[in-house]
């Protein structure tokens, strides 16, 4: 339909998803970094904004041996991961500001929600794994990845922490 008069309100409507998703992550920011525990290079995603954190590894069908999540947060403090809509097993490391490792965990995958089986009751069955401390940051990797690495409380983790400052929301 040529030259057909479109209502201001609805071009508006159209193109707000549009404009309100600008202001969330610059289009070049990086989706992945390079995250090194021991002596091993994980190449993550990035969970910095809270939908990608509260999705998480949820869904996910498998995880290579050199693949992971890498999580930030605007502050540290203390935290609890839960494996809502996780199906595979998960090692989670929890570090400090300056990358310093607070907690591990080894996370197996939890039944899945049950089709009869309320929202509120699966969220209150899902074990919690805590911090152990203020944490601002937290590693997900395939499972027994950590443990050969030496990595625990007091490890260190190097990535990028400047480079996230200004892209966590």
């Amino acid at each position: 339909m040529r030259g057909a008069f479109v209502p201001p309100v609805v071009l508006l409507l159209a193109t707000a998803p549009f404009v309100a998703s600008c202001d969330r992550t610059p289009a070049n920011a990086p989706t992945t970094m390079a995250v090194k525990a021991g002596d091993k290079t994980f190449n993550c995603r990035l969970a910095l904004d809270p939908d990608s954190r509260e999705l998480g590894m949820g869904g996910v069908t498998s995880i290579g041996p050199d693949e992971g999540m890498l999580f930030a947060f605007p502050d540290a403090q203390d935290r609890t991961f839960w494996m809502r809509g996780c199906v595979i097993d998960l090692d989670i490391a929890f570090m400090d500001a300056m990358g310093f490792v607070t907690a591990v965990h080894t996370m197996p995958k939890e039944p899945p929600q049950g089709p009869d089986e309320s929202e509120e009751a699966y969220r209150a069955r899902l074990v919690r794994y805590p911090s152990a401390g203020r944490a601002k940051y937290a590693l997900e990797v395939a499972p027994g990845a950590l443990a050969p690495l030496g990595i625990r409380r007091g490890s260190r983790i190097e990535f990028d922490r400047e480079a996230l400052k200004p892209l966590i929301r």
